[in-house]
């Protein structure tokens, strides 16, 4: 029987429209350089997002170039977002956080065309100008000082545009609108391409309820790097709700978002679990009568945090909860779009005392709709969902990528049958739960039993005068690998490491797994994305 139904190809430009047509009087709220707040309404977004796709259209322009994107989170970055798309081009995030030379080979390999840029950014562009040569250099005045000479003035060519005139490029459903590299934390970054389809079609599954549970009254933070995994897909989902954002720009610090946090209450917000740590550990100290942040913050009560990019300790979940917070983890990856897994309430699990919720929110989660996922242990056949067998996570579907950009597809990416090797490992239970154990490189093997990292790190961030810990492996003559622990202490706090030990032992772990060595850091060093690089920690301390 033949489908009577309309052949209408996925499209950003539908939400864009969508946008400019039933929102145009919702809010859009950018935090500048000096900390003052820009405001805009969703009508001049989509004015703005139109313009943009013209100028870059003028500019020259065609169907399927990249033009590079280096800016914080803000309203332009936003248009780029949406405009570039519009234009028939495709938008390629550049990570600011990563070297100069890395980013000059990435803009390179990506053959990026044109560069969005803040003028705040222009010393970082510099140091890696000479790698990769842009036809157009357009840069943002974000801070609100004239653009320098030799450079084209984003504010000027939207000025020159013409919104009302603009065509959309037609498209099909599978062109690319976007792209990001992976971290390159193993070797050479990576190309990661999305379509109009699956950006829609990620957006649809990570706005429903259990999830983001996106709503028009919602008011977002995103702090998640919209230079990274496109802030997890938020942007999209927002304009598609017309939800208000509130944009950090390139103020990350706690003092800061707490600080924003009082000016404009999030219902929403998002970070990677370093960020949070600091973010809590900042506004208790703030409830010392001696602090001289006494009475400063307030955290939004009943707020929703989405939490990602590293597993989130059961410790944060519960330090958030005392403050009526709920922090919902979610699980994926540059190549995932990046949602694959979210750990929400099951109707299950309803009756539930609140330990076990909190161990349950300390899981990756659920797959979410549309993804397959399948661990597969050393034999090479599945595992069952059982909470117990561990092998590899693998995923399928719709928003996850098949092939990296200009890359030949590699047997340890993805396997015969065309699944994602995502390399981490884990267990599934059998309501779906995935709980991660480790990354494949970062288990420890001692003595032919394995010791998950994760276990430990959480275990020891746990203990009351532990502000962060990652824990590596050794070499060990005997046992082949032994965990050394690397770890911060809060202020004020005079924690040994005989203290540690009796932690973990009533924590649950055997004599053997316990670490042979303990490292006091300042701070546990991070990558581009905010998770803990256990590569400079192995480098450093793994001889």
């Amino acid at each position: 029987m033949k489908t009577t139904m309309m052949e209408v190809p996925l499209s950003l430009n539908h939400l864009l429209e969508r946008a400019g047509r039933l929102f145009a009087g919702n809010e859009i709220v950018s935090r500048l350089p000096d900390k003052s707040l820009r405001r805009h309404s969703y009508g001049e977004f989509y004015r703005r997002t139109r313009s943009l796709a013209s100028a870059l259209q003028k500019l020259g322009l065609r169907k399927g170039q990249r033009v590079a994107t280096l800016c914080w989170n803000h309203h332009a970055h936003l248009e780029a977002y949406f405009g570039i798309p519009a234009a028939g081009g495709v938008m390629h995030t550049l990570n600011l956080r990563l070297s100069p030379d890395e980013i000059g080979w990435i803009a390179g390999h990506a053959q990026d065309r044109f560069l969005l840029v803040d003028d705040v950014l222009l010393p970082l562009y510099r140091q890696f100008a000479a790698l990769h040569r842009f036809e157009r250099v357009i840069v943002v005045p974000f801070s609100g000082q004239p653009v320098a000479e030799g450079f084209e003035d984003y504010e000027a060519l939207l000025a020159d545009a013409d919104p009302d005139g603009f065509d959309y490029v037609p498209h099909d459903e599978n062109d690319a609108v976007a792209m990001c590299y992976t971290s390159g934390t193993t070797g050479r970054p990576k190309g990661v391409a999305y379509s109009h389809r699956s950006t829609v079609l990620h957006t649809l599954v990570a706005s429903l309820g259990d999830f983001w549970g996106l709503r028009g009254t919602d008011v977002v933070l995103p702090v998640t790097p919209m230079f990274h995994a496109n802030s997890w897909g938020m942007p999209y989902g927002a304009v598609m709700m017309g939800v208000k954002m509130v944009f950090p720009g390139p103020h990350l610090h706690p003092d800061d978002l707490l600080d924003l946090m009082q000016q404009e209450p999030p219902t929403l917000a998002l970070g990677v679990p370093t960020i949070w740590m600091a973010l809590i550990q900042a506004y208790e100290a703030s409830l010392a009568k001696d602090s001289p942040n006494h009475g400063r913050w307030q955290l939004p009560r009943g707020m929703r945090s989405l939490v990602g990019g590293a597993a989130v300790p059961e410790a944060l979940i519960r330090a958030f909860d005392k403050h009526g917070i709920w922090i919902l983890q979610g699980w994926g990856m540059t190549e995932t779009s990046p949602v694959c897994t979210i750990s929400y309430p099951r109707a299950e699990l309803r009756g539930a005392d609140l330990d076990e919720r909190y161990r349950r929110a300390a899981m990756a989660g659920v797959p979410v709709p549309l993804v397959d996922l399948r661990v597969q242990g050393d034999d090479g056949g599945d595992q069952p969902w059982d909470g117990k067998s561990v092998g590899e996570i693998q995923v399928r579907g719709p928003f996850i990528t098949g092939c990296y950009h200009e890359v030949p597809v590699e047997a340890d990416k993805f396997t015969g049958d065309g699944w994602l090797r995502t390399g981490d490992v884990a267990s599934v239970d059998p309501l779906g739960f995935v709980r991660i154990t480790d990354r494949t490189k970062d288990l420890i093997k001692s003595g032919g039993e394995w010791i998950s990292s994760v276990d430990l790190e959480n275990a020891i961030m746990a203990h009351p005068g532990i502000a962060e810990a990652a824990v590596i492996a050794v070499p060990d003559e005997k046992w082949g690998e032994r965990p050394l622990a690397c770890a911060v202490k809060k202020p004020n706090h005079a924690v040994t490491v005989e203290d540690l030990q009796a932690h973990l032992l009533k924590s649950g772990f055997a004599k053997w797994q316990l670490p042979d060595r303990y490292e006091w850091l300042e701070a546990v060093p991070r990558t581009s994305t905010g998770k803990f690089w256990k590569l400079k920690l192995r480098e450093r301390f793994a001889r």
